[in-house]
């Protein structure tokens, strides 16, 4: 769009519709100046058709219907739409809309057939026409010199940030003011251009004279976003979305008109501007399943029994038919009823399926001249009660144990096909999403249990690649809805994304058959590998024809080496034993003309795009081209202009996705780096609210993580870990990225603020600084090491479960979790920190060692790899343990004088109190020379002394220890004194003593006022020793004591099995109001917020 002088000039949007139709849509005006006017024609049109619309809100994505007639002579539909119909107009049918309301952000529309009832969508959706917020044809407001500094800068950048002469300066800068004016023109605002171009970190390069350079951290080292924006604490459930909340609502309605209490499972589901709620119940015996629908007017369930498998269809027996039913041919129909509660309607259909023991009911649901489908299939309802999480076989966090062995009892059906398999992975993902996390954690396992080839992708079975795909897709919607209404589940949604290519309706699919044929006929090439290939990719197409692809690419480019085929295809873990073991076998190498060459590897490249939309869903290139020209055609309804293509994407985002592509392979890893981060925090607000291309953001999303992991990990070998501003600048941007991935990221939001000041504040040479540093780092690790531990305890367990389940081998399942925590961002970060430690501890002056708890002892040594192994010995001679691991929560061995180690445990932590309180030596080795040094001198005898903040380890000549060293033969004992409670059920920092509260506790009152003030106190509050068994003393709690006690001299006798039964005891007690009072009081005083309320 363009404007010139006075005259407007209307935007356009062009569709191609069914049967040669096309739709135009012309927007003129503004909502600013309350005269947007949008006008639609259809051209070659032969019938009547409807205009069915609603306004939008910004930010808001229900229709907005005004009350009344509106001038385009619409009329209300069902009160949740507007229907206008087209009028002939010379050869043309015309609707025009003149919007007065400055609020409206966009209409969204269907095209309805006025005579045979059908409608026209895009892409399973609603049309949209954005409202422009100013008249483009206004004189061009003037643009600031700091914006047009920002886009030249970019420009400079996009060229890979060459040295520029000032001719070259001046024509970046003048290109930057012809593309904002270009911008201006098409009616993006001017904040529009300032909010996109002006958010980024980076100073801009001067274009007149360069300031003296100072000794400082240069700028273009210097990160600084409004991270707190990311914060994603853990929510309290699974639907917090408006639509979640919409659907509780609902649900509610729906329990209070079913009554009774005996709950089988709920589900919800949004489908465009439909809510449907499905509940379960058992009512007197029988079970009932209600389906709800949020609209009025007629609708219809149409609905079967599945007798034996959730895929199965059955038509029901007549005796279980509801009131207004019939039969037709293989399935029910049913009449929704209208009901109202609480002044609220909606419509309701009871099935009773009595006592028959069947597996569930699929249904689609006919309403407004349409089919409402799941996903494009159907719902499906299981009858199976949701079993509890639990321990089995020793999972003591539990599985979801129907979950795991309704896979292991389905994977010969899933073998079949990835089709089979995708469609199952789709039902039981449904049917869990009551199991919350653990659930989706079973899916996660199977799914990269699959995609490392560990189960079989095709057995005996014909599948054209378009049915893959569309299976596929409806797999990977279903997740992307899940990402979007389960914020606590994201994580695992994002990994299990990342075993699972996109898919895609339509074509998409289809064109994996076509496009084989066309490299064969246009490069002569129709027999031996190829001809294997082909038949491979018409009956099941996989993962692996994305790698067959890219070796023969590399074959061609070589020149027509064998050996680098083969490599490639090693290297990806296919042989010549795996590519014969297929249905349609490739046992041909390749062999082509020489004449060829070109055209092959021209046809192969753009064949791989082909491949990789549907297979690699995490593919960089083909993430970002799904983004920046998707096919809006896969429906066969409508096609738009890339105009309208881009309307969802910023400029911002789009200038670095083309650069990001541009650039990807840069040896100069740093500008790629800022772009990947620029990227993301671009796409996260669109990834937290629906949106036309949010599967494909996601995608993308999952793409640019990996690549910021791959090029950092590609890049670690050229950073110079000596020079602190580089390698600062790039664990900012690689603590950024794994901000942006994960749910529960306060503590990691937090240490990224206190990154981005350490940055601002370097210092070469100053120790003060060098201490900070180092102490922002041992943070970070902590919180890595907690998420690995985190990790490891949710899919552990389910992977051994249905490892053994599935025959998969001990050492597969062994390193599962660890596989899946070495491949994210926390891992490069950690290598990260590991790197610049030395150099941080260096010019803080702290040596090799950090003494936790300095004593000067002598004894002999002892090496183990973890101290919680030996944790239960006792050692006869005084004892000197080089442990590995020590994770902080162990005891330390009788005869044990003292415990170093290459871990960090933290200095408040339960091993070290007791090093400190029990005058243990306690401290960590950070030099891998001096440790393996340490573990070298097993059985010797060692003196350990302290000089300054190191430690000085010698050795002992002959066998004998000073007498001082000796520890007794008796075992030291804690001597434990009963703390009399102080009448308080809440004690305040200052109220601590040695008498009311732990050694932690009484450590950090120390510390308040002692410490520098860059290092923070935790706030503090404190229930005191005593309270816990006034509380039990309690009349209300007098039952639960006695069963404690009871439990108490069962355990004393060894049967430690009750200890679960005393935790479950003591969480069944009653707390007195006074406690609650007293606490929240308390809590408040010290400006803690109370956990109910998110903190």
């Amino acid at each position: 769009m363009a404007a010139s002088g006075s005259v407007q000039v209307p935007r356009a949007l062009h569709f191609q519709l069914i049967d040669g139709m096309q739709l135009q849509i012309n927007v003129s005006g503004c909502s600013n100046k309350r005269n947007a006017r949008v006008e639609f024609q259809l051209k070659n049109c032969t019938r009547t058709w409807i205009l069915h619309w609603g306004f939008l809100y910004l930010g808001n994505r229900n229709w907005y219907i005004p009350s009344g007639e509106d001038s385009s002579g619409a009329k209300t539909y069902k009160q949740g739409a507007l229907q206008t119909p087209f009028v002939k107009n010379g050869d043309i049918y015309v609707v025009t809309i003149e919007l007065r309301d400055p609020k409206i952000h966009a209409i969204e529309f269907l095209l309805k057939d006025g005579s045979q009832d059908r409608w026209l969508k895009l892409n399973h959706g609603n049309f949209r026409v954005e409202v422009p917020e100013y008249d483009a044809s206004n004189p061009l407001p003037s643009i600031p010199k700091e914006l047009i500094d920002r886009k030249a800068y970019l420009i400079w950048e996009s060229r890979g940030r060459p040295q520029s002469s000032p001719e070259q300066q001046k024509q970046d800068y003048a290109d930057a003011l012809t593309e904002l004016q270009k911008q201006l023109r098409k009616g993006i605002s001017l904040n529009e251009l300032q909010s996109s171009y002006m958010n980024a970190r980076t100073k801009i390069k001067a274009q007149d004279d360069v300031q003296p350079s100072r000794p400082v951290t240069p700028s273009s080292y210097l990160r600084r976003h409004d991270v707190e924006k990311w914060l994603q604490r853990q929510s309290k459930g699974p639907n917090e979305t408006k639509a979640g909340q919409s659907s509780l609502a609902l649900m509610d309605l729906v329990e209070k008109s079913a009554g009774g209490n005996n709950v089988v499972s709920k589900q919800n589901y949004i489908v465009g501007i439909y809510e449907i709620v499905v509940l379960s119940k058992v009512l007197s015996g029988d079970y009932h399943i209600f389906v709800a629908l949020n609209v009025r007017g007629t609708a219809i369930l149409h609905w079967g029994v599945s007798k034996s498998s959730a895929g199965e269809w059955l038509a029901p027996p007549s005796d279980m038919l509801p009131e207004k039913s019939k039969m037709v041919v293989g399935a029910c129909q049913t009449y929704f009823t209208e009901k109202t509660v609480g002044g609220r309607p909606f419509q309701l259909v009871d099935v009773n399926l009595q006592k028959r023991n069947i597996v569930g009911i699929q249904f689609v649901i006919w309403c407004g001249g349409s089919w409402i489908k799941n996903n494009g299939g159907n719902f499906f309802v299981a009858l199976q009660r949701v079993l509890p999480i639990r321990k089995v076989n020793g999972y003591s966090n539990g599985i979801v144990k129907w979950l795991l062995d309704e896979i292991s009892q389905r994977e010969k059906e899933a073998e079949r096909s990835l089709m089979h398999r995708f469609n199952i992975a789709m039902e039981l993902t449904e049917r869990c999403k009551a199991e919350g996390e653990l659930g989706l954690v079973g899916i996660l396992v199977w799914m990269r249990l699959m995609r490392c080839r560990h189960l079989t992708w095709n057995k005996n079975y014909n599948v054209k690649p378009r049915e893959i795909s569309e299976a596929q897709d409806r797999f990977t919607n279903l997740l992307q809805r899940i990402y979007l209404n389960q914020p606590n589940d994201r994580e695992i949604v994002r990994l299990i994304l990342s075993f699972v290519g996109r898919g895609g309706q339509g074509d998409v699919g289809q064109r994996i058959r076509d496009e084989i044929l066309m490299v064969q006929r246009n490069n002569d090439c129709k027999g031996g590998m190829m001809e294997e290939w082909h038949q491979k990719l018409h009956n099941n197409s996989s993962p692996d024809d994305v790698v067959i692809c890219e070796a023969l690419l590399n074959y061609l480019r070589a020149g027509f080496k064998l050996d680098v085929y083969w490599k490639t295809l090693h290297a990806h873990g296919l042989t010549k034993e795996k590519l014969a073991s297929y249905d349609r076998p490739i046992v041909s190498e390749p062999c082509f003309r020489m004449g060829a060459k070109e055209g092959l590897i021209r046809d192969l490249t753009m064949y791989l795009k082909t491949l990789k939309a549907v297979h690699s869903g995490v593919e960089l290139e083909s993430a970002i081209d799904s983004c920046l020209a998707p096919s809006l055609n896969n429906q066969g309804f409508a096609t738009a202009d890339r105009v309208n293509v881009y309307g969802g994407l910023s400029l911002k985002l789009q200038d670095c996705l083309n650069f990001v592509k541009t650039h990807i392979g840069d040896e100069r890893i740093g500008p790629l780096m800022e772009k990947l981060l620029e990227s993301r925090i671009e796409i996260r607000p669109l990834l937290l609210t629906p949106h036309r291309l949010a599967k494909e953001l996601l995608f993308l999303d999952l793409a640019l993580a990996s690549a910021v992991r791959t090029t950092m990990e590609r890049g670690l070998k050229d950073l110079n870990f000596a020079n602190p501003p580089e390698i600062m600048f790039f664990i900012s941007l690689v603590l950024e990225s794994l901000c942006l991935s994960t749910v529960k990221n306060e503590d990691l939001i937090y240490c990224t603020k206190d990154w981005y000041r350490a940055s601002e504040s370097h210092k070469s040479g100053d120790a003060q600084w060098a201490l900070q540093t180092k102490a922002i780092l041992d943070r970070l690790q902590i919180i890595l090491s907690d998420r690995a531990v985190d990790l490891q305890i949710k899919i552990q367990p389910s992977a051994e479960y249905l490892g053994k389940l599935l025959g998969i081998g001990k050492t597969t399942i062994d390193t599962f979790s660890e596989e899946l925590i070495r491949a994210g961002s926390a891992a490069v970060l950690s290598m990260l920190i590991t790197r610049f430690d030395p150099v941080l501890r260096k010019v803080a002056n702290l040596g090799c060692w950090q003494v936790i708890s300095p004593v000067e002892v002598s004894g002999f040594v002892s090496s183990v790899n973890e101290l919680i192994t030996v944790q239960n010995k006792v050692y006869r001679k005084p004892t000197i343990i080089i442990a590995t691991r020590v994770t902080g929560e162990e005891e330390i061995p009788d005869g044990v004088v003292a415990v170093l180690t290459s871990d960090a445990p933290d200095v408040l932590s339960h091993v070290s109190i007791r090093a400190r309180n029990s005058k243990i030596c306690f401290a960590t080795c950070f030099d891998q020379n001096t440790f393996r040094n340490l573990k070298s001198k097993e059985g010797r005898a060692v003196s350990i002394q302290l000089k300054s903040s190191n430690l000085i380890v010698s050795d002992i000549g002959g066998s004998i220890l000073p007498l001082s060293s000796l520890v007794p033969s008796i075992s030291r004992r804690v001597t434990l004194k009963r703390k009399i409670f102080c009448g308080r059920y809440a004690l305040s920092l200052e109220e601590f003593t040695t008498e009311t509260v732990g050694a932690k506790s009484c450590n950090i009152k120390f510390l308040r006022g002692k410490v520098p003030s860059w290092i923070r106190i935790p706030m503090s509050v404190a229930i005191p020793f005593g309270a816990f068994e006034t509380v039990l003393s309690l009349d209300v709690n007098k039952d639960i004591s006695t069963k404690i006690m009871f439990l108490r001299k069962l355990v004393n006798g060894g049967d430690v099995s009750k200890i679960q039964e005393i935790k479950g005891a003591i969480l069944q007690m009653s707390i007195p109001v006074s406690l609650t009072t007293e606490l929240t009081s308390k809590m408040k005083s010290a400006r803690m917020p109370w956990p109910d309320k998110g903190g």
